[in-house]
């Protein structure tokens, strides 16, 4: 984790030499509040902020930004500095600025997250000065949006994503399901092996992988941002790409052609996003409570 410091100004004086002349603000998403800085040595740089009793979530996201950078696959901002500022906590990052996809954005993108995938990753399960004590979770646990994010470390995916994934939302979520309901997740639970594969190998994950969480620069390249990032079955990934949406098909057509994809993976593709469906329903309310009984409904 980068240093912390007791005030803004105080962080951007250390890491660039320089003062503050300009906050304006930038849509940032429903969590924090997202500002670009103009400084006085004629560079900019970009700040999260959000109150200060939820600082932890600028210590998580600067985790999963470092631990995807360490890969060497993606490009991710620069984590400058982050602390606190009155009643403020706020994360300093490098400056990107926006542009426009190009011919080739959403392919180098595919090839980009299937490189990250495929790195090693036992450096993101090791406690500091320990060793590696699961195959699948997360040196900390995070957030995914502002919900909290399990990531106790497992030896197995099913296991995992059970423990730490659809059980703790569906406990979260207890209101919403009626005692049949209740019934038929316990036998989902209990049979989740019968549905979701052990993968090859494990992938660090960015684990909220939507369209809203990748940027592209003046260059045409794409950059990825806001992660909730632990270490899991690269499948997870892609699912999430299509849970709003979908991605361009260039995108897919090259995640396929250097990773490949298995030719089951749609059979599992709607268990990896129930546990997104239930973080929404969990943040958000009832209106993605018919989506999770759907998919419920489906395997069980």
């Amino acid at each position: 984790m980068c240093m912390e410091y007791e005030s803004l100004a105080a962080a951007v004086a250390d890491v660039s030499g320089a003062e503050i002349t300009e906050k304006r603000a930038v849509p940032g998403g429903d969590i924090n509040r997202a500002y670009v800085l103009s400084l006085s040595n004629g560079e900019r740089a970009f700040v999260k902020e959000n109150a200060r009793a939820n600082r932890d979530f600028f210590r998580a996201e600067a985790e999963g930004l470092a631990a995807m950078k360490k890969t060497g696959a993606v490009r991710t901002p620069a984590v400058l500095a982050a602390g606190t500022d009155g009643d403020r906590s706020f994360l300093l990052l490098s400056y990107i600025a926006s542009g426009r996809p190009g011919p080739h954005t959403m392919e180098q993108l595919g090839h980009d997250l299937a490189a990250m995938h495929a790195a090693d990753t036992a450096v993101f399960l090791a406690a500091a000065g320990g060793a590696a004590n699961g195959r699948f979770g997360f040196v900390h646990d995070n957030y995914i949006g502002s919900g909290f994010q399990l990531n106790t470390p497992k030896d197995s995916w099913v296991t995992f994503f059970r423990e730490c994934r659809l059980r703790p939302q569906f406990a979260r979520a207890g209101g919403y399901f009626d005692a049949a309901d209740k019934k038929r997740i316990e036998r989902f639970l209990d049979h989740l092996d019968r549905y979701l594969a052990e993968p090859a190998h494990p992938s660090l994950l960015h684990g909220d992988f939507w369209a809203g969480n990748y940027m592209v620069d003046t260059g045409g390249a794409p950059w990825l941002i806001d992660p909730a990032a632990y270490v899991g079955h690269a499948e997870a990934d892609i699912a999430m790409t299509e849970l709003f949406g979908g991605f361009d098909q260039a995108f897919y057509s090259a995640y396929k052609e250097a990773a490949g994809l298995s030719a089951d993976y749609r059979d599992r593709r709607d268990l990896y996003n129930l546990y997104h469906l239930l973080n929404h329903l969990n943040l958000f309310g009832g209106s993605y409570l018919s989506s999770v009984l759907a998919i419920l409904h489906r395997y069980a």
